[in-house]
């Protein structure tokens, strides 16, 4: 049995106290891995090209005030 497979398992024998928990556990951290690696990716210019084509479509007028 490989790690990935032993965790499952452990996970499927959780009580359902401890399964609210460990999923809410998991809920933060995931969302925390994930807004590290958007951080992670708009330091280094990976997302610039979002903004330019939302610029790109305000200069041609497809924007409207919210």
């Amino acid at each position: 049995m490989n790690t990935i497979e032993a965790i499952e398992q452990q996970i499927e024998n959780l009580d359902e106290n401890a399964f609210v928990k460990f999923r809410e556990w998991f809920l933060e951290f995931d969302q925390s891995r994930w807004d590290k690696q958007i951080e992670a990716d708009s330091n280094a210019g990976k997302l610039d090209f979002l903004i330019d084509a939302a610029l790109a479509e305000h200069q041609v007028g497809k924007t409207r005030d919210l």
